[in-house]
This record gives structure tokens, C-alpha cells and sequence, in this order.
């Protein structure tokens, strides 16, 4: 299973194909990572369009399991998370209409999974995603790091969030 972890921003939208390492258990092999970038002086309709491009070809030759897009839970600049609230649902549209498994998580939530602090730097985040994955130092730029970690964290949670699932009978 490889999990598309997408760090969504308008300007900058990281983006990380992550799966399990079968013969390092607790490692994980990152196949594919970068950022997309739009041009700031194109209209918002038009980065969007951009930004919906570039996602669905990355889909269509990644050919990932699930999507893991990180959920906007709080900003200070309002112009901001608006920008990452839009980049975030053209990746939810994506995943989506390509049928794949699609969840969100807060940073908080990726924070936890990853260093088991919930207020972690982005240091210390992109040192363990670097460690995690075998890197030999922090992953550059941040938004790729960001990106990877929302994989790693869907890679850690996804059997209990399965699990408590069945177990409930409800569907996620």
C-alpha cells in the first residue's frame, strides 16, 4: 500500500508517495515527493486549474492506494487558510474522481503520529520523516516533509482506524 501524502497550498502544494518498507519494519521507502508550484501572478481560478492538473496526472502515474490531505483546523492569516482550504479540496476532488481511499488529518494529528508530540517543530518533523524513511538529513522544503508525514501518519493509523471501524460497524 502507498499512501499520497499532500501538504495543499496554493502557491506551494508538497506532495509525498510513501509505503511500509517490507524487509525494515518501522521504516518506510518514499517513492515519489516534490511540490507542485503555480505562478502568483495567475488568477486563483487559474492556480486551481494548474493545481487540478498536476494532481490528477500525479495520480494517474503514481497509482497510490489512498490520499491523505491535511486538514486546515486552524490559521492566523484568514487570506491564508482560505488559499489552503481551496488547494486542500481541489486534492479531496482528485482523490476522489479517482477513486481513492481519501482522509484528512489536522497537523496536530500528524505531529502526534510522527514524534508522539502534538506541538512539534517543523525541524523536529522533517528530522523524523528523514529518519523514518531513511533520508540521511531534514527533507527540504518543508511542504515535502509535511507531505510525507501525512503519508507515514495514514500508513500508522489506517489498521486501527480499520479495525475500530469493524468493530463499530460504522464505515469510514
Amino acid at each position: 500500500m502507498f499512501v499520497l501524502g499532500i501538504d495543499p497550498g496554493l502557491t506551494r502544494c508538497g506532495y509525498g508517495l510513501v509505503g511500509v518498507d517490507p524487509d525494515k519494519p518501522g521504516r518506510y521507502q518514499a517513492r515519489s515527493a516534490g511540490v507542485i508550484e503555480t505562478n502568483r501572478a495567475s488568477s486563483t481560478p487559474e492556480r486551481l486549474a494548474v493545481l487540478h492538473a498536476e494532481l490528477v496526472a500525479l495520480v494517474d502515474e503514481l497509482s497510490p492506494s489512498a490520499l491523505a490531505v491535511e486538514r486546515v483546523f486552524f490559521q492566523t492569516n484568514v487570506r491564508t487558510a482560505i488559499s489552503v482550504a481551496q488547494a486542500a479540496g481541489v486534492a479531496l476532488m482528485v482523490a476522489v474522481e479517482a477513486g481513492l481511499e481519501v482522509v484528512e488529518y489536522t497537523a496536530n494529528e500528524v505531529k502526534l503520529a510522527i514524534t508522539g508530540v502534538g506541538n512539534a517543530s517543523k525541524a523536529d518533523m522533517q528530522q523524523m520523516v528523514a529518519t523514518l524513511t531513511g533520508f540521511a538529513g531534514p527533507l527540504d522544503p518543508p511542504d515535502v516533509a509535511d507531505a510525507m508525514a501525512l503519508a507515514i501518519c495514514h500508513l500508522l493509523t489506517a489498521p486501527t482506524r480499520r479495525a475500530l471501524a469493524k468493530a463499530t460497524g460504522a464505515r469510514r
